[in-house]
């Protein structure tokens, strides 16, 4: 195994996704060295469908607008629809890792097996083109995303059609002809219902709670472009804006779901109507949650019983960080339930140079809130670089100091993808407010 010493302090980047190049960008204008680590042939991350590990389907589109979810400074071009497929996506990546340059900062078709601290420094051990090599690292970005490691349940019995779990699945071809179950009706599972109808002889949608249903569009305007401004207060958010949905919407309890045991906003919304739609038109019915599995088809927790060819597991991922250890980032582990207890999501307060980036979700918060992230790690090492004492001051008073409230005021259900949820508002006010302790005390030296 080739071991490498860096001549100067450089910076490790892992995965060249929107977080990814969010960092490399960040990294680059303040004059930082890096090396990119990304196991795809190019940039993009899963929105590369043909990518090996890529696990986004041919109907992917944005959940979120496109301005809204851009980076600042480099918007969308005007001819790029409201809500962009993956293909206009993985165009504009590519764009922008060549626009600033960044593309050539990566070695593509590496995959990063090991991250460990070295004293103050940080070791990167990864396979590639050259095989196998470690390299030396002031610190390490870690930008693989959340949307890798698929979480598969168990279920009681056997079943003897094919089971399919929403990271597999590409092209709606496959349900041709099929009975077809989709268990969990979150963004995904929807998208997924909604294509099968179009192919399968049947189409039925297992659910074990009550969901909000977003349309995409508000009064002629993305809806999540509405309400832009100074945020309201959760209670009167929550209430306005449940009214305007059973005014656009209606309920959908009476299209057989469950009624919500929440409030809207206390889990991430379906931006999803079409699944209302056909609904309404009996394409789709709903089930309850799955009690077992029973050989050629599955029995609900209702009693009842149905005949399936195939089931789509849209029961949505774990973390998954295989290369460092949990201690490493203050977590349980992949399958824990819960999300690296990390300052602002980001900083790992025992193990300095250590950063996550894109570990975060929130309703509106774009890969501009991930660019924010990545400004803010930028920063900080670039006074650690320059003056040592403002960073220590840095960890002692944000990264060590007391945790600020990233909830916004609203009480997030206890789901796993719910650990690592925040209010954008919130959010995107306290990495500012920390970005500018560090910019003030730089002004002042």
């Amino acid at each position: 195994m080739q071991q490498n010493q860096a001549q100067a302090p450089t910076y490790a980047v892992i995965g060249a996704g929107p977080s990814g190049l969010a960092a490399a960008r960040n990294l680059q204008r303040r004059g930082l060295s890096w090396t990119g680590y990304e196991q795809a042939s190019g940039v993009g991350g899963l929105w590369d469908i043909d990518a090996e590990h890529s696990t986004v389907y041919e109907s992917a589109h944005l959940i979120s607008s496109k301005t809204t979810t851009e980076f600042t400074e480099f918007p969308m071009a005007e001819s790029v629809a409201d809500y962009p497929s993956h293909r206009e996506l993985l165009a504009y990546f590519n764009a922008f890792a060549d626009h600033f340059g960044v593309r050539e900062g990566f070695r593509f078709r590496t995959r990063v097996t090991r991250v460990e601290p070295d004293g103050d420094q940080w070791l990167v051990t990864s396979t590639g083109a050259e095989g196998t090599r470690t390299d030396r690292h002031a610190g390490v970005l870690v930008a693989n995303g959340t949307l890798s490691e698929p979480a598969v349940p168990t279920f009681r019995g056997r079943f003897d059609g094919e089971v399919l779990h929403t990271s597999a699945y590409k092209r709606a071809q496959v349900f041709a002809g099929k009975r077809v179950l989709v268990i969990g009706a979150g963004n995904s599972g929807c998208d997924i219902a909604v294509d099968a109808v179009h192919h399968a002889s049947s189409v039925d949608l297992s659910v074990r709670r009550g969901y909000y249903f977003v349309p995409k569009y508000l009064f002629g305007r993305p809806s999540d472009t509405l309400n832009q401004g100074r945020p309201l207060p959760p209670r009167i958010k929550q209430a306005i804006d449940t009214r305007v949905l059973k005014a656009f919407t209606g309920d959908p309890v009476r299209f057989g779901l469950p009624a919500p045991d929440y409030k809207i906003y206390e889990s991430h919304p379906v931006v999803n109507s079409l699944v209302l739609h056909h609904l309404g038109h009996g394409d789709i019915t709903v089930r309850r949650d799955v009690e077992c599995f029973d050989g050629d088809g599955v029995r609900f927790v209702d009693g009842e019983r149905a005949t399936y060819d195939l089931v789509v597991l849209a029961t949505g991922y774990h973390l998954h960080y295989p290369f460092l250890e949990p201690a490493l980032l203050d977590w349980a582990g992949p399958g824990s339930g819960t999300a690296p207890d990390l300052h602002l999501n980001i900083f790992a307060r025992n193990a300095p140079g250590l950063f996550v980036l894109g570990m975060v979700e929130a309703s509106g918060l774009g890969w501009q809130g991930r660019y924010e992230q990545a400004d803010l790690v930028a920063s900080y090492l670039a006074a650690r670089q320059e003056d040592p004492a403002l960073a220590a001051r840095f960890e002692r008073e944000q990264v060590h100091g007391p945790a600020p409230d990233l909830t916004g005021g609203y009480r997030y259900l206890g789901l796993e993808r719910m650990s690592y949820y925040v209010n954008k508002d919130a959010y995107r006010a306290a990495v500012r407010e920390a970005l500018e302790s560090l910019q003030q005390k730089e002004a002042a030296r």
